[in-house]
């Protein structure tokens, strides 16, 4: 308790002191500062101060990495001493006026999409355990086949896996409302009336079986039945909408006439207007995509690979999410992830690596829990406190990902979810394609660790960074 006392009065210097903070907040594994003046901050003593694990400026905010647990002390000590503190709420809408149009938006996007991920990540597990317990090999450990599987237990599997995909659109309208200061409880009805049983399901029409309602002869009404785009359209104007509709109607009125105009005008633009153009985009752009993932010779593994840990630095790997979200509900998988997982572990290679080579007790200490924090999904601290810090691990950790990605394209593994990788990750690639999951991860980690040993680090780095 001591020690975390000190700890906070010496990051509370290093920052500028009280009066060069404006408020504390902190995540699953960063203390999130907002600082007036970003000159006074001592970068190399944040980077000193036991237990940090790296410190860097995004989305409007110094976070200061510590790690789950850790950050929740740390964040106690800093409130005692008298520093106010906000909820990672509060923080992001005063960072959300922060940064060009690009990064707001990019803020945005993620704020949308980020809590939805939860029930994906859930809708992903229990495909995986489908695939799993309906594997010939597995089934045979019981005296089974595929057919004594009866009809209400895949009846009962459907629902887990089918339940989020059917209802995304409710889930995405809540969410875009939720942030854009509309009401959630209408982005949720009006999310619901898209996938209304009333309305030709999505994807009967796109198999065929089913055909469109047509509205003045040319515009086609359907239900969008696992689709993004339209709902996340939908539900920006929506929001917007409503704010304009209640500055305008009397106190006494609001609560009929808001919602009732809000979800009159915007099922009606998101029937006849919204959902029918932002369908074919996002038809597009799922196109687009899956011609990416299929290039020849394992070019999208390699590029993907190398590049992703550097999109995640940027901010701008939350664009992604609508990606994967569109090729599981479209085809039931997702080969994206285990090229992302390639790239995250190969940082975890690096980092062992260091660790490992490092004789600097304080190096060590860090450099190795970062390292199976990256293993467990969770880059941040190796890329911040060891790799990034020194520079060529970060960049043998980038070539493993491009190899290790490599391969995961070369063998077209396929996950049945999304947003947990390298080993949470294997519970989506428990379909048969658990060991091939395993070699690809290796290969990444096996790369990165080597180059790091032999070419990315020495201790002479850290004389000369002292």
């Amino acid at each position: 308790m001591a020690e975390n006392h000190q700890i906070a009065k010496e990051i509370i210097e290093a920052v500028g002191g009280e009066d060069n903070i404006i408020s504390v907040a902190h995540c699953a594994t960063r203390l999130r500062i907002m600082i007036s003046d970003k000159e006074k901050v001592d970068q190399a003593r944040i980077e000193d101060t036991d237990k940090v694990k790296g410190a860097f400026y995004n989305s409007g905010q110094y976070q200061i990495i510590f790690g789950t647990g850790t950050v929740n002390k740390i964040y106690e000590e800093v409130t005692k001493l008298g520093i106010g503190g906000a909820t990672k709420s509060e923080q992001a809408k005063k960072a959300a006026k922060s940064g060009n149009a690009f990064q707001r938006a990019i803020r945005t996007f993620g704020d949308v999409f980020v809590p939805i991920i939860p029930a994906l990540v859930a809708t992903g597990l229990f495909m995986g355990f489908r695939g799993l317990v309906m594997q010939e090999q597995v089934l045979a450990l019981f005296g089974m086949t595929p057919d004594d599987i009866s009809e209400n237990f895949l009846l009962f599997t459907q629902i887990l896996t089918d339940t989020a995909f059917i209802f995304l659109p409710a889930l995405v309208a809540w969410s875009t409302f939720r942030v854009f200061g509309g009401s959630p409880i209408i982005g949720i009805v009006l999310g619901l009336m898209l996938v209304s049983p009333a309305l030709p399901n999505a994807w009967g029409v796109a198999s065929g079986s089913v055909e469109p309602l047509m509205f003045l002869g040319f515009i086609p009404v359907i239900g969008y039945q696992g689709s993004v785009l339209p709902a996340f359209i939908a539900g920006i104007i929506g929001a917007k909408l409503e704010k304009q509709i209640r500055k305008r109607v009397p106190d006494a009125f609001d609560l009929i006439v808001t919602p009732f105009l809000t979800l009159l005008i915007m099922i009606a633009l998101a029937l006849f207007a919204i959902g029918p153009i932002f369908h074919m985009v996002e038809e597009i752009i799922l196109r687009g995509t899956v011609a990416v993932l299929e290039w020849p010779f394992g070019i999208s593994g390699i590029l993907i690979g190398f590049f992703n840990q550097i999109i995640v630095i940027s901010g701008v790997h939350h664009v992604f999410n609508m990606l994967e979200i569109q090729l599981l509900e479209r085809f039931g998988f997702n080969p994206y992830n285990a090229i992302v997982t390639c790239a995250v572990a190969a940082q975890g290679g690096a980092a062992l690596a260091v660790g490992l080579k490092t004789k600097a007790r304080k190096l060590k200490a860090l450099a190795l829990p970062s390292s199976l924090s990256a293993f467990l999904g969770i880059t941040e601290p190796a890329i911040f406190g060891v790799n990034l810090r020194y520079g060529k691990p970060f960049l043998m950790g980038l070539i493993g990902g491009g190899v290790g990605g490599f391969f995961a394209s070369i063998f077209g593994l396929k996950a049945t979810g999304m947003a947990i990788t390298v080993i949470p990750g294997t519970l989506l690639y428990l379909n048969g394609q658990i060991l091939l999951y395993l070699l690809v991860n290796f290969i990444a980690i096996g790369t990165a660790f080597t180059l790091t040993w032999m070419f990315g680090y020495s201790d002479k780095m850290l004389e000369n960074k002292k």
